[in-house]
């Protein structure tokens, strides 16, 4: 008969594997790669058993991720937008943030003294999540990576992309608008499409009977801001950047 004290922690942890697959939504072909991703420096043998390699990788592959989807994304935003929008993106803050809400701490391989503590924190939690992105990507290859950083990423970008992080264009054209025609600019929503958990919304800037060319976005506040940027290019007699058609 096997020695069941053997068998049990073997079983458990491939248990313990399995939901956090399920959690994070992707399956490793190379469990040793999760394993390694999950375990902190308190609780590996030696200090290349832990995460802090697929750490330093996961960072570079989650900063070359985000600045594509942000290139592509905002192609009207220079260089200084999308570098605060990137650095909110990015930031430790968001990974640990990221990290919470998938419930990773329950998964975490930690030493006896980190274990003791009631709060996870937020530095391991930021950790974790940047080791996760370099071991999918070793394991599954970008495109698996970039699903999943998308995935988890996009609401943080169309947050701080929402924020006043990026030039705020209706601020812009409110200044205008009341100091040339003692005016303040109305937003109409004229349009929607899409699924109700990914919708797109167009929206058109009014100032008193002048409507301006209208805009598409991903949510009503990107809407209006690309609204008023097309707004603020017909005052200008620049060409719109973007068109709605």
């Amino acid at each position: 008969m096997p020695d069941m004290s053997e068998i049990e922690p073997v079983d458990a942890g491939r248990a313990l594997e399995e939901r956090c697959e399920i959690r994070i939504g992707y399956v490793f072909k190379n469990k040793m790669m999760l394993r390694s991703a999950l375990t902190h420096a308190s609780g590996a043998d030696h200090l290349l058993a832990s995460n802090e390699r697929l750490e330093f990788l996961g960072d570079a592959i989650l900063g070359v991720i985000i600045c594509e989807n942000l290139f592509h994304a905002f192609p009207d935003l220079l260089e200084g937008d999308l570098t605060k929008i990137k650095s909110v993106v990015v930031s430790r803050q968001t990974c640990a943030k990221i990290s919470e809400q998938l419930g990773l701490e329950e998964f975490l391989i930690l030493g006896k003294g980190m274990t003791t503590h009631a709060v996870i924190p937020p530095s391991l939690l930021a950790d974790v999540f940047e080791s996760l992105v370099a071991a999918i990507y070793l394991d599954g290859g970008d495109e698996a990576a970039r699903a999943f950083v998308e995935k988890h990423m996009e609401p943080e970008i169309e947050r701080a992309a929402g924020g006043e992080h990026v030039s705020n264009f209706k601020s812009l054209l409110q200044q205008i608008a009341q100091r040339e025609y003692s005016m303040t600019p109305t937003y109409q929503l004229l349009d929607e499409k899409g699924p109700d958990h990914s919708k797109c919304f167009k929206v058109a800037a009014q100032v008193g009977r002048n409507r301006y060319q209208p805009a598409w976005g991903r949510n009503k506040k990107e809407a209006e801001q690309r609204a008023a940027r097309n707004a603020l290019s017909e005052l200008d007699g620049e060409p719109i950047p973007y068109p709605s058609e």
